[in-house]
């Protein structure tokens, strides 16, 4: 994987803007914002279900300074995302050259508890996946769908911590498709930010 860059200004123009609140979901919380534990992943933009208030710049201050703003979004703390149907695979790494295993949810159930309908239109969504360090990827639903994107919260067997390729990675299964089997192996994860903390989502 190249050097990560930090996109946070040119990934916005990229994305568009937010969208903005509907009448029914700008002011109403959904009964899930009684998480125990501290929020590891922010789901913004183009959702209905959120759980939490709007961007604060005094409280949401590493969003801030990566220039991110939304009016509405949904947060997942660790328990909440390992409720959510899993998903395991072992691919080959490129950091140590082995085979490891990665569980934790699908990507598309995460975005399925955030009120994206499971038959909605792949080519309309678009999602930027954006690490605590500012590295992004835009992709649409259609290739999160396509190549079985999940969150992974699990290496070995362990949590994955802070400071390594976690809490969260999002992640697939590179050897398992052909465009990315055939990369190098330090080139097939180029799309996956490990230390995924938001989900911007637009159509």
């Amino acid at each position: 994987m190249q050097k990560r860059q930090f996109l946070a200004t040119s990934l916005a123009a990229t994305v568009g803007t937010l969208a903005l609140p509907t009448a029914t979901t700008a002011n109403t919380l959904t009964k899930s914002a009684n998480q125990t534990g501290p929020s590891l992943l922010t789901v913004t933009g183009a959702i209905t279900h959120i759980n939490r208030p709007p961007f604060n710049p005094h409280s949401d201050i590493l969003m801030g300074k990566q220039k991110l703003s939304f009016d509405k979004a949904r947060s997942f703390d660790f328990a909440s995302l390992t409720k959510l149907p899993a998903l395991t695979i072992k691919p080959t790494l490129e950091y140590d050259g082995k085979q490891h295993q990665l569980s934790g949810p699908r990507l598309t159930e995460v975005l399925h508890a955030c009120g994206i309908e499971k038959n909605a239109d792949g080519e309309r969504y678009k999602l930027a996946l954006r690490a605590i360090d500012g590295y992004a990827v835009v992709l649409t639903l259609a290739q999160v769908r396509k190549l079985e994107f999940m969150i992974a919260t699990h290496m070995d067997g362990k949590a994955m911590p802070l400071g390594g390729l976690g809490p969260l990675w999002a992640i697939f299964d590179a050897e398992r498709h052909a465009e990315t089997a055939a990369l190098p192996l330090n080139q097939r994860f180029a799309q996956c930010p490990w230390g995924l903390y938001h989900i911007d989502i637009t159509i």
